[in-house]
């Protein structure tokens, strides 16, 4: 029965950064799905890891990339940042090209003044493509 149950040992993982106030380390915390044999039913279980971030680029919210150190580098930390593979914020809407959080613009679109001719061309053009009409012409 406790072959069944043996540690999981990857050497890449992908997780979430919950903290980074250790220098030069990030707290990672890694979901896995796993199976309940008497329910038949996937559960979340989480782990918390921490990997060396020598350049400290990430942080809170990031989803990143992990590779397992062929040895410790401290008592905790087992792992390596390798790359950050979703940064949180600065998210870019596709079809304005302004910067957004959430649903909302950090910039206001309601001013004309401050849309360009080369704004007002991109957006009927991308409005032409998704066949959707503009309220005011």
């Amino acid at each position: 029965m406790s072959g069944l149950r043996g540690a999981v040992h990857a050497k890449w993982i992908i997780g979430k950064v919950i903290g980074t106030k250790m220098h030069k380390t990030a707290k990672v915390r890694v979901t896995r799905l796993v199976l309940d044999p008497y329910l038949l039913k996937f559960f979340n279980k989480r782990k918390t890891y921490f990997a060396h971030d020598p350049l400290q680029q990430c942080a809170v919210g990031d989803i990143v990339l992990l590779k397992a150190l062929p040895e410790r580098r401290t008592k905790n930390v087992k792992h390596e940042l390798t790359e950050i593979v979703f940064k949180v914020g600065n998210v870019i809407d596709p079809v304005t090209g302004k910067a957004c959080a959430g649903t909302r613009f950090l910039e206001s679109l309601t001013d004309s003044e401050s849309l360009t001719e080369a704004d007002t061309t991109y957006l009927s053009e991308k409005l032409q493509e998704l066949n959707v009409s503009s309220t005011e012409k």
